[in-house]
């Protein structure tokens, strides 16, 4: 995917006002990305709502790739109503590090977080309900990580709960 530096006015006060906690700033495949530092993830999100319009938390995603250190990119994508601008956001985190909650600025991020850590495993620092949303409570494993394999199932919650021995 073709990728190009983000320049401009936004990029530019981000950098000036947190330094090495903006990693980067590019133009992927006609889209803006924001790479951040975990530490700087919650100010740069603050920022970005309360000085620079965007006011609105789209989604919140992340992306699992099992070999690299820091095993989990975390995606914030933010749009701007007055601007009709989207932006996303992403840091890295590491398996059973917290990344700071953004429900203290978007009402949006509670559900949104709650499926992170659902599917995931991530774990939202602040959130007042972090618990499942889609799958059972007992469930055990995170399905969208990269080693829950396409035909893993709970083989006990499913016997015990569908009554059948394979969901299969």
């Amino acid at each position: 995917m073709p990728s190009a530096p983000w320049e401009g006015p936004l990029p530019a006060a981000l950098k000036e006002r947190f330094g090495d906690g903006i990693e980067g700033a590019v133009v992927l495949g006609g889209q803006k990305l924001l790479t951040v530092g975990l530490s700087s993830s919650a100010e740069v999100l603050a920022s970005l709502k309360d000085d620079h319009g965007f006011d609105y938390l789209v989604d919140v995603t992340a992306v699992h790739w099992p070999k690299r250190e820091r095993p989990f990119d975390i995606v914030w994508i933010l749009y701007s109503f007055a601007a009709n601008d989207r932006i996303r956001v992403k840091t890295t985190a590491a398996d059973g590090e917290a990344v700071p909650s953004a429900t203290g600025l978007y009402n949006s991020a509670d559900w949104l977080e709650r499926e992170a850590f659902d599917m995931f495993g991530v774990r939202f620092e602040g959130h007042p309900d972090l618990r499942r949303i889609l799958m059972p409570d007992e469930w055990d494993g995170y399905p969208l990580r990269k080693e829950y394999g396409i035909l893993q199932q709970d083989g006990a919650w499913v016997r015990e709960n569908l009554k059948i021995e394979s969901a299969q």
